[in-house]
């Protein structure tokens, strides 16, 4: 009996405090326990103020568009809900971007097979000479495999970025993916100062011989020599396509090794507002007040395409470097040593101006 009372009261209590609560909750609007329709909340006083009523289609659309609202925090970005250029980027980046990319890529690698089919390697035409002749010293050759190596696992970790999740994912599966995805971004980060190192020493390396001159054209007149056989335009230290090779790395390396510390440390390095007024002091209309969101954006598209056209530009200059493409053309960069004849046909002025030095560049029987 005193039970069945007892219950009765905490019930009755129960519904008065639950009743107390929601009326309490209908008073003050808070979503809490009201689950009314938003126009009923406020009593169809909605974002739109002298106005009127706003629908919800007309708000969200403004949202959509980058309205920015009122923040406390310190960081004010926060203020904008939506950041509709993102949708712009990443439909870019995915679309575009990567179908040029990849078609980029495709064509590049058609192009060698189809020129190793119709030219086949290019040989010392005159055969071995039997003796060497020095073509890079040992500085010169680790700057080479310092560059060249730290760029090939850029590529390939960049590459996986870009396409992993269509290619490698559903060959090797999502956890072995997102190991290699992981790492790959931190060898990245990290090789990325090798190659900014090595674009630096390459360059003080090289530069005075990769000048053009006047024998770059009487080179690009006979097609440097590799469209015809036994042809051997004269060419210096560095001929008309190797000195655009060594530009391309250079200018191009640099300009991903900026965006690519930029995007190390985004919203800190903001280059591409300042990048479009000195373009715009040329005619071109470019926005030059952007968010340090948007700097990040272009940042990365930037990266990726300049990165795209030296991957398939550098895959030709393998191609032609290794005994596949060209014979003899490996030692340059193994033990620094090329076969007299070898350098005769492909750098004649610069052989002559080594022979001709005094106890220097003599050849020597290879090994």
């Amino acid at each position: 009996m005193i039970w069945s009372v007892l219950r009765r009261i905490v019930g009755t209590l129960g519904l008065a405090l639950l009743v107390a609560y929601a009326a309490a909750a209908g008073l003050s609007g808070s979503p809490a326990v009201d689950t009314s329709p938003a126009s009923a909340q406020t009593a169809g006083n909605v974002p739109g103020g002298a106005r009127g009523n706003v629908g919800q289609a007309e708000i969200w659309r403004a949202v959509r568009q980058g309205m920015v609202g009122n923040v406390t925090i310190p960081d004010k970005q926060a203020g904008t809900l939506v950041q509709s250029d993102g949708d712009n980027w990443r439909a870019f980046k995915n679309g575009p971007l990567s179908q040029f990319g990849g078609w980029l890529l495709l064509a590049s690698i058609v192009v060698l097979i189809l020129f190793r089919l119709v030219r086949g390697q290019i040989k010392i035409d005159h055969g071995p000479a039997g003796k060497t002749i020095e073509r890079f010293n040992a500085v010169e050759r680790a700057t080479h495999w310092v560059t060249a190596s730290s760029f090939i696992v850029l590529a390939l970790t960049g590459l996986n970025v870009l396409y992993g999740r269509y290619v490698l994912k559903p060959i090797i599966g999502a956890d072995a993916f997102a190991f290699i995805t992981y790492y790959g971004k931190i060898a990245h980060n990290f090789l990325g100062f090798a190659f900014i190192a090595g674009i630096v020493v390459m360059f003080f390396l090289w530069v005075r011989h990769n000048i053009f001159d006047k024998t770059d054209v009487t080179w690009i007149a006979q097609g440097g020599g590799i469209l015809v056989k036994g042809q051997h335009p004269p060419a210096k230290r560095f001929n008309f396509g190797q000195k655009c090779i060594f530009w391309l790395v250079i200018l191009g390396g640099a300009s991903l090794s900026f965006t690519g510390v930029a995007l190390l440390f985004p919203y800190e390095i903001t280059p591409w507002a300042a990048t479009f007024k000195f373009i715009n002091l040329f005619g071109a209309s470019l926005p030059s007040t952007l968010t340090p969101l948007q700097e990040t954006q272009l940042s990365v598209l930037w990266h990726s395409l300049v990165a795209l056209v030296m991957i398939a530009v550098i895959i030709a200059h393998i191609y032609i470097g290794t005994p596949l493409g060209m014979e003899g053309a490996i030692g340059a960069v193994s033990d620094g040593q090329v076969d007299v004849n070898w350098a005769k046909e492909h750098h004649s002025l610069w052989v002559a101006e080594v022979m001709g030095q005094s106890g220097g560049g003599k050849p020597h029987p290879a090994e």
